[in-house]
């Protein structure tokens, strides 16, 4: 895990539904990039740690919520630094592929929330996040990056206190 000057860190999850078993040649593209994109996220500013199989390089044979869904579970510091992996990095290649390889959700499949700084939320802390943003709409407690909250609207303050003063204008 990597270490931050932030109180709070963003943590996100997000499922896929495959549409075929990940050993179909079908999904060889799509498994084919975890290595690139997974280093890309381990190496991209502000990420903290994802969640990876025991003795894996990543978490695909994780099957939490269900035998046909992977997950995706990471924490950032920012919710900036994980728009950024998200949309400007290799990870956009397999987002704009994503229906050749996982079947469309109806509900929503990524949540974000705030966690203290340090620590690392389970599987099951994440799938009660989606279960939350699914009943219930977006929260302070679950929310999407189209209906996000602050650390600070979720109890969590943004930075330590001593950080606030010196922080540039728009980012404490």
């Amino acid at each position: 895990m990597t270490a931050s000057a932030y109180a709070a860190h963003l943590a996100q999850l997000n499922v896929a539904t495959l549409r075929f078993p990940l050993d179909d040649p079908r999904m060889a593209p799509f498994v084919g990039m975890l290595d690139t994109v997974n280093a890309a996220a381990d190496n991209a500013p502000g990420f903290v740690w994802r969640l990876v199989e025991d003795g894996a390089a990543d978490a695909t044979a994780l099957r939490p919520a269900g035998e046909d869904v992977i997950v995706n579970l990471t924490v950032w510091e920012t919710q900036e630094a994980l728009w950024g992996f998200t949309y400007r990095s290799a990870h956009l290649d397999v987002m704009r592929r994503r229906r050749e390889w996982f079947q469309r959700h109806v509900e929503a499949h990524l949540v974000l929330w705030w966690v203290p700084a340090g620590h690392l939320p389970t599987t099951g802390e994440a799938l009660e996040r989606l279960a939350d943003l699914r009943a219930h709409g977006p929260s302070a407690r679950a929310f999407t990056f189209a209906s996000a909250y602050s650390a600070q609207e979720a109890g969590l303050a943004p930075r330590p206190a001593a950080d606030v003063r010196t922080a540039p204008a728009g980012l404490g």
